[in-house]
């Protein structure tokens, strides 16, 4: 084993080697096999390439083990194997790099979400990484490199992993986009800083760019740490050529970016995607002639390196009515209206216009319920807002978004007056018209509840100040019947956690579960509005419906049986029944929540607004409405 400090300390460039991935994609390894279990499959392969770029001139090699964590290789049905492959990544770079290069066991993302943007704790993130830190070990590395994160807090946790299982050099490395941020909006310079603070020896910037971004990007982040830093940039950015996708940069470019980057202090250069020995041969050039800056030259502008301090949120009461209905304890009612198929919303706007008469105080505007394609739930809370003038609850799911779109959006619903969110994950698009559709998924309605209680702090998800916070009313889904009652509580906790203000349970049938539900609430102390979802039934068929092909929705022998009574009889008694049904459900289970979400089924307002006089004193209620109309 090498000593790397050594190397650190002698103040001169070094180089890393290239791609991996390129080079096995090249020899016809094609991108849908495991590349990490060619070190066990194909081990002269792996071994070849290696030795490809010691003989180009790298100093430094990376381990085939970037995705050889747990979670990784489950995908491939490989979990049970990550000992063992990244022992042999470690032996077969160690056999490759003989007495004088250097071998850097490389650890990537787990390619799933942690605290708080996902449902994976932060104990066992870093129990997934001091796995695989312990087998690289044991495989003989010189070094770590944690390479391509975008998550502040997932390096975080793989730092802390990683020296849970070695006191061995650790190299940091995260991706930037174009603008010199990571996907979750943190400069450069709070980079730089938190890798050293958390114990990094060499901190720096690896794939997703160019070498031109990435220069751009070396003064505040050398101005920020007084570590040694790295920057591997891709050979350029990917382009589509004859259906393939091509690095289009030549060696001779990347090597003269590489003397760049060292003239301004870079310490170690290397290769990411795109990158072959052919490039590395050519940086190898640039690092024998050329000697580090003295010292790192100083930005005029440099961020705040230690994040903005978060804002108060806005009082509950002043961000909506609704809000200010939840803070004072008062009864909310609502109903729930599908968007439209089409691009015309008349029909649809023509229902609400009958709930506000009726003194309604939301409209619950769904978010593609069943992957089915409708107009977006945002544009249509927008028209009810601005046509009807009655607020809107609007679902947003986590299906159709990437963590970049859920910002955008909700900055632009802020600016658009939007307010009462009720956050959910989504169903999946298989259940749809279109099940080959991508569900992104980037985070789940956890992580979405801890994003938009960032921003409510006037934070976006990097730590960066926004401005004016903004002043959503955060509301999440739960349910009550589900099938592993345990682990929907535990999720629920976590929403609570995380900032959610009120939940809105899936339709109840079986007032017994909402009962059990209420009662372990009140037992864990937990001081939270909900509001209970309710569905006239209007036949047994769309009793069976529900229960079968509506995900979290369950019907009780009970209630299927009285609706299979009465739509054996005529359709007008399978309706009359199922709004009896609605309205007992909505009369038993009135002392145990703050309000009710009905369902308006095939969008017919009038029944839904029928459940309501369940409500005492609901008439009452109809008639001062319209008479103040």
């Amino acid at each position: 084993m090498r000593d790397f400090r050594r190397l650190l300390a002698d103040g001169r460039p070094h180089l890393f080697d290239g791609a991996m991935g390129t080079m096995l994609y090249a020899k016809g390894v094609y991108i849908n096999r495991c590349y990490d279990e060619l070190s066990l499959t194909q081990p002269d392969l792996v071994r070849d390439i290696h030795r490809a770029y010691v003989k180009a001139g790298a100093e430094i090699l990376e381990t085939n083990s970037y995705g050889a964590n747990r979670p990784k290789l489950a995908r491939h049905g490989l979990d049970d194997r990550v000992r063992e492959m990244n022992v042999a990544a470690a032996q077969i770079a160690r056999s490759a790099a003989g007495d004088r290069v250097y071998v850097a066991g490389a650890i990537g993302p787990l390619g799933l979400r942690i605290e708080p943007y996902g449902p994976t704790a932060r104990e066992e993130a870093r129990g997934f990484f001091r796995e695989q830190a312990e087998a690289l070990v044991e495989g003989g590395v010189d070094l770590f490199i944690l390479e391509t994160f975008a998550d502040l807090e997932e390096i975080h946790q793989a730092i802390l992993g990683v020296r849970e299982a070695s006191e061995l050099p650790i190299v940091a490395q995260m991706v930037i986009r174009e603008d010199g941020t990571t996907a979750f909006g943190s400069d450069v310079a709070l980079l730089a800083e938190r890798l050293g603070e958390w114990g990094a020896e060499v901190v720096g910037l690896n794939c997703s760019v160019g070498p031109s971004a990435m220069l751009s990007a070396a003064d505040r982040l050398m101005a920020a740490t007084s570590r040694p830093v790295v920057m591997q940039p891709n050979a350029g950015l990917p382009r589509q050529v004859d259906g393939r996708t091509m690095y289009m940069a030549s060696p001779e470019y990347m090597a003269s970016y590489a003397a760049r980057m060292i003239r301004k202090g870079v310490r170690l250069i290397g290769g990411c995607c795109g990158t072959t020995p052919e490039h590395v041969a050519a940086m190898a050039g640039a690092v024998r002639m050329l000697s580090p800056a003295a010292e790192p030259r100083v930005v005029v502008s440099e961020p705040d390196s230690e994040g903005a301090a978060p804002r108060d949120p806005v009082p509950l009461p002043e961000r909506s009515a609704w809000g200010r209905k939840l803070a004072a304890g008062e009864f909310l009612t609502t109903v729930e209206i599908v968007p439209p198929r089409g691009s015309n919303p008349e029909v649809m706007l023509d229902g609400v216009r009958l709930l506000k008469q009726a003194g309604v105080d939301g409209v619950n505007v769904p978010d593609g319920p069943r992957a089915q394609s409708r107009m977006g739930a945002l544009a249509t809370a927008i028209l009810i807002q601005q046509q009807v003038g009655i607020e809107a609850v609007v679902h947003y799911c986590c299906r159709d978004r990437n963590l970049l779109g859920m910002l955008s959006d909700l900055l632009g619903a802020q600016a658009l007056g939007l307010r009462n969110l009720l956050l959910i994950t989504g169903d999946p698009p298989k259940m749809g018209p279109y099940p080959d559709a991508t569900a992104v998924f980037d985070i789940d309605a956890i992580g979405l509840t801890n994003l938009v209680s960032r921003l409510n702090r006037g934070l976006d998800p990097g730590g960066n100040a926004l401005g004016e916070p903004t002043s959503f009313v955060v509301g999440v889904g739960v349910n009550p019947g589900a099938e592993d009652f345990e682990h929907e509580m535990r999720r629920f906790y976590w929403k609570v956690e995380a900032g959610a203000e009120y939940a809105i349970t899936q339709p109840v049938f079986d007032l017994r579960q909402l009962e059990a539900f209420v009662e372990r609430i009140e037992k864990d102390g937990l001081k939270i509005p909900v509001i209970a979802g309710v569905w006239p039934l209007v036949s047994a068929r769309n009793a069976e419906f529900l229960a079968n092909e509506v995900p979290g929705v369950v019907v009780s022998d009970e209630v299927m049986a009285r609706m299979r009574r009465a739509s054996a009889e005529s359709k007008e008694r399978g309706v009359e029944e199922g709004t009896l049904i609605a309205q007992e459900m909505l009369a038993a289970a009135l002392p145990m929540i703050q309000g009710v979400q009905v369902s308006a089924p095939f969008g017919k307002v009038p029944l839904a607004l029928r459940v309501f006089d369940a409500i005492p004193g609901w008439a009452a209620h109809e008639e001062a409405v319209a008479g103040a109309a």
